[in-house]
């Protein structure tokens, strides 16, 4: 048994450390140095002309870095293969082309991130391919928007964007698999550390890097690791595009994996704290975390995601949009930025008027919290105040 396998047969907390970590590659260093190169020289000319005994052809292609970081996130995924990207996005879309056909049918979930709508109204839709949105609750009922003469592709999340719905992942694809459809579910929320989509049974397990990976808002990156039979269809796709991550970006986001899993409980334990404490206070009309034993997809979360949960989760403010701006506009402790999975926490007023075409939303303004490693009691505080410069009540006052 080699090295590397033996460390993929470890603990969890034991393979974030140590994988993709090779003291030949680092020169004894403890983290795996930045490769920056775009030109590697070769012996001879007939090792360019047959490449294949080289290692390294290009930097594009590869680098120990590379390797490093690709290799670190497969073991995790239980993949046939990973490729690294540039960013969250990009890892969405670039499933999404590697199986694109003309005439094919792409099921998107009605709560998607944003740009992932825009993409599919945009470039999707001017390469031929029609872009149905669903009820993310849809379950079983998927079976009725698989055309059996049409080839689809079924993508979702889990849970939602924003109102964190948490869908039937088992029903979904069930469903999907009958119709031989292609699966794509962007898993960012819960890493691979709580749920593995390819085991479970998806082509495409998808990640925004750039959230808890990297895990300190300073890195631009995304993965997307495949079954068996997807690899193929993303690996040469990848190639053909020129896709690679930044090389610095690549170094951030392997360290960061290395406390990968002591910041995930803490983001997990603080959140959780948050929002039973946001469930007692008069100005929240109520609590969207899938995490809650009152939360609609709380079953589903406890057996998908062995009762895990992330630390991002929102809720809905018992009042106008005036007011919740007022409110986080006085925030303090909570940055007013997109993205989440950082240390710091953030808050967003989400905006669903524009990217809910199935499932309106009337519920009142949705704030979405990602709760970072602070003292929970100073971020209490922080909500505390803003409420009440809002003019909204508040159980402490």
């Amino acid at each position: 048994m080699s090295k590397k396998t033996e460390v993929a047969n470890r603990q969890l907390d034991t393979q974030l450390v140590h994988l993709g970590r090779n003291r030949e590659d680092s020169a004894g260093f403890v983290n795996v140095p930045v490769n920056r190169g775009s030109t590697v020289l070769f012996p001879d000319v007939q090792s360019m002309e047959d490449p294949s005994s080289m290692r390294y052809t290009y930097g594009l292609q590869g680098s120990p870095l590379i390797e490093a970081l690709q290799s670190t996130i497969n073991t995790l995924e239980e993949a046939a293969g990973t490729v690294l990207v540039p960013s969250g996005l990009m890892a969405v879309t670039l499933p999404l082309l590697a199986v694109a056909q003309p005439g094919m049918r792409a099921l998107i979930p009605d709560n998607v991130y944003w740009p992932t709508r825009r993409f599919c109204d945009g470039l999707f839709a001017r390469l031929g391919i029609e872009t149905v949105y669903y009820d993310p609750l849809i379950g079983a009922g998927i079976e009725a928007l698989l055309l059996p003469d049409r080839k689809s592709i079924l993508f979702t999340e889990a849970p939602g964007s924003n109102t964190f719905e948490m869908p039937d992942l088992p029903a979904l694809l069930a469903a999907a698999k009958a119709a031989d459809a292609w699966t794509m579910i962007d898993n960012t929320w819960a890493t691979p550390l709580l749920y593995k989509p390819v085991p479970a049974g998806f082509d495409f397990s998808i990640q925004a890097g750039t959230k808890y990976f990297a895990g300190h808002s300073d890195a631009l990156i995304g993965s997307v690791s495949a079954s068996e039979r997807a690899w193929k269809a993303l690996s040469s796709t990848h190639q053909q595009l020129g896709l690679q991550a930044g090389t610095e970006e690549m170094f951030l986001a392997l360290r960061g994996m290395r406390t990968l899993s002591v910041r995930l409980a803490r983001h997990e334990a603080s959140a959780l704290d948050m929002a039973h404490w946001l469930c007692t206070q008069p100005f929240v009309k109520r609590v969207l975390h899938p995490g809650l034993p009152d939360d609609p997809g709380y079953a589903l979360t406890q057996s998908l995601f062995g009762g895990r949960s992330s630390g991002l989760f929102a809720f809905v403010l018992d009042g106008n949009r005036e007011q919740a701006r007022e409110m986080l506009n006085t925030l303090e402790l909570f940055g007013l930025g997109y993205s989440w999975g950082g240390y710091e926490s953030l808050a967003v007023l989400a905006q669903l008027d524009h990217c809910r075409t199935v499932s309106r939303w009337s519920d009142g303004p949705v704030v979405r919290l990602s709760i970072g490693l602070e003292d929970t009691a100073d971020l209490k505080a922080d909500l505390l105040k803003g409420a009440a410069q809002a003019g909204l009540p508040t159980a402490d006052g």
